[in-house]
């Protein structure tokens, strides 16, 4: 009986599954699966989960490969953790349920603790791994994208598991279905706060694109600096939380382009004047103005405001010099500039990689951080700037790597 009623609660939960970053769709099923393996710790537990993925599968109407690695991936995952549990000294619940809360947590709470962590690892990682393999991206990068989000409401889920399969041993499937109703209510607040955090992550792709809209041959531009800015915060080795805020940063730098004065400078298709010129050092401030007006954004304000600024202080739009300048600010700078020596122009040719190496060897100590220099420099992170060019057969053409941007000034080559 516990294992049909707690299947039904799951059934819920997975019809109600939260859409997350890399297409992910994730469920507090787990919830009620474990609360199974606790107090049915057997095959039986095994077989109620399996049914349940399987009949959520179906209604999926999916092609057969997802379905399949779901199903199994759940085998797996579940396997684990009620082996995990009974090796750890865990006991079916519903044989203790003359023992109290306390007593249930000093003789089960280390096993439940070992089976919830040890099944949330295997599930992420199978689950990115195989979106990691048909995708070719990297697997670290997919799983802080879609596992960190969620990590924090998956930690507090442990206790409630825990106190989900008491309730039920204690109350019966009536007292577990009220308990199940605030459950499904924080599920609901954290699917708002996730939608909340895709349009936000929608509107400012939006705003990038009407900016870039203006200038044909800058299209892309905002979307390579944040690519590049985020190989170089990697390879200067900073938080996960730090280099999400630099690749925020950099995706709207040059999002002060927007403001219609700029329009007209930007469709000009030669050099500027110095009117025109000085018309555009005015897009920093205009952009960090525009995101102060965004409160989620405020901690990138500062940076993207002092891209433009120079090591030497000879830049704009405040002439910061050296360690003034938001780190933020000087991992951009390289990016914007990179992007900016590698992109074709009306008027010139792009650089090729020595050319670029050696303008960044010039401007070390002037333009740029002599620090960030030489890791821009190092090997592991040029590579990831510049990858080696794969071999071209007789019969395979390769085609040439597109950065476009728009060069405004000939020491400094940014955009």
């Amino acid at each position: 009986m516990a294992v049909v009623m707690l299947c039904m609660l799951a059934l819920i939960a997975e019809a109600l599954a939260l859409l997350m970053p890399n297409s992910v769709a994730g469920s507090i099923a787990f919830i009620p699966y474990l609360a199974t393996a606790l107090i049915v710790p057997n095959w039986i537990a095994l077989v109620g989960v399996v049914a349940v993925r399987v009949v959520t599968e179906l209604a999926s109407r999916r092609s057969a490969g997802a379905p399949l690695f779901n199903v199994a991936q759940t085998v797996i995952t579940f396997s684990c953790a009620v082996l995990a549990y009974r090796l750890a000294g865990g006991e079916s619940l519903a044989s203790l349920s003359e023992l109290t809360l306390a007593q249930l947590t000093l003789t089960n709470g280390l096993p439940t603790m070992l089976a919830f962590v040890l099944s949330f690892a295997i599930n992420s990682t199978l689950v990115m791994g195989f979106i990691a393999a048909k995708s070719e991206r990297p697997l670290v990068d997919l799983w802080r994208g879609a596992v960190l989000s969620t990590i924090a409401l998956d930690i507090l889920a442990t206790p409630i598991v825990f106190l989900f399969a008491w309730v039920y041993v204690k109350g019966g499937a009536f007292a577990a279905s009220a308990l199940w109703i605030p459950v499904l209510g924080l599920r609901q607040l954290h699917k708002t706060n996730l939608d909340l955090e895709r349009t936000n992550s929608e509107l400012l792709e939006l705003m990038v694109k009407s900016m870039e809209a203006r200038d044909p041959y800058t299209s892309g531009h905002s979307r390579r600096v944040q690519q590049f800015s985020l190989a170089i915060a990697k390879g200067m080795g900073l938080s996960p939380s730090e280099i999400e805020k630099v690749g925020r940063a950099a995706l709207l730098h040059d999002v002060g382009k927007i403001h219609e004065k700029y329009a007209p400078v930007l469709r000009k298709p030669g050099h500027l004047s110095p009117d025109e010129w000085q018309i555009m050092q005015g897009h920093p401030n205009d952009g960090a103005e525009l995101v102060s007006t965004m409160s989620r954004l405020h901690d990138i304000v500062s940076p993207i405001r002092h891209h433009h600024e120079r090591w030497d202080g000879t830049g704009y739009p405040d002439g910061l010099a050296g360690e003034m300048i938001p780190k933020m600010s000087r991992i951009i700078a390289f990016a914007d500039t990179i992007d900016a020596m590698t992109s074709e122009r009306p008027y010139r040719k792009p650089l090729t990689e020595s050319e670029v190496r050696a303008e960044l060897v010039r401007c070390r100590g002037s333009q740029f951080d002599p620090a960030i220099t030489d890791r821009v420099l190092s090997n592991p992170v040029w590579r990831m700037l510049f990858p080696p060019a794969p071999a071209v057969s007789e019969t395979t053409a390769t085609a040439p790597l597109s950065l476009i941007t728009t060069p405004r000034k000939k020491e400094a080559r940014q955009a």
